[in-house]
C-alpha cells in the first residue's frame, strides 16, 4: 500500500527565513509560500531530487503548528508523507491495521486528499498519506 516518501515537514516559526537558508546557503529551489486556512499553515516545499522538504508555519493561534511550537520552540520535524494510491483504502486499511486514522480525508498542499495517522500508532512519527 504505502508508495514513496513525498515529503518531510519540518515547523518553524517563519517559512520565510527558513526558505532563506534553503534557498541561499544550499542553493534549493523553495516554491512560494501557501496559506491553507483549512490546515491552519502556510508551507513552501523545498524542492529535492527525490523528494521535498516542506516547511510550516502557523496561521494564527489555533493551528497545530503553533501548539507543536509551544512545546518545541526551535522547531523540528513535524511529519512524514508518504504516496499511496488510493486513500480511502489506505485509511481503511490502518484503521484494520489498529491505528488511529485522525479524520477523514482533506485536500492537502498539492490540491490532493490526505490522511493523517496519529503518531503513536507509528513510532511517535505523525504520519501523512497523500493519494497519488
Amino acid at each position: 500500500m504505502i508508495g514513496r516518501l513525498n515529503h518531510v515537514a519540518i515547523a518553524t516559526r517563519d517559512v520565510a527565513a527558513a526558505s532563506q537558508v534553503y534557498r541561499g546557503a544550499m542553493g534549493a529551489t523553495v516554491t512560494e509560500p501557501q496559506d491553507l486556512p483549512e490546515h491552519g499553515v502556510r508551507v513552501v516545499f523545498v524542492e529535492l531530487p527525490n523528494t521535498k522538504i516542506e516547511l510550516l508555519e502557523p496561521l494564527g493561534e489555533g493551528s497545530p503548528i503553533a501548539a507543536f511550537l509551544e512545546k518545541n520552540p526551535s522547531g523540528g520535524l513535524h511529519h512524514v508523507c508518504y504516496e499511496v494510491e488510493d486513500i480511502e483504502a489506505a485509511a481503511a486499511q490502518v484503521a484494520a491495521g489498529g491505528a488511529r486514522v485522525l479524520g477523514p480525508p482533506k485536500i492537502g498542499a498539492h490540491g490532493k486528499p490526505v490522511v493523517f495517522i496519529h503518531p503513536k500508532d507509528v513510532s511517535g512519527v505523525l504520519t501523512e498519506l497523500e493519494q497519488v
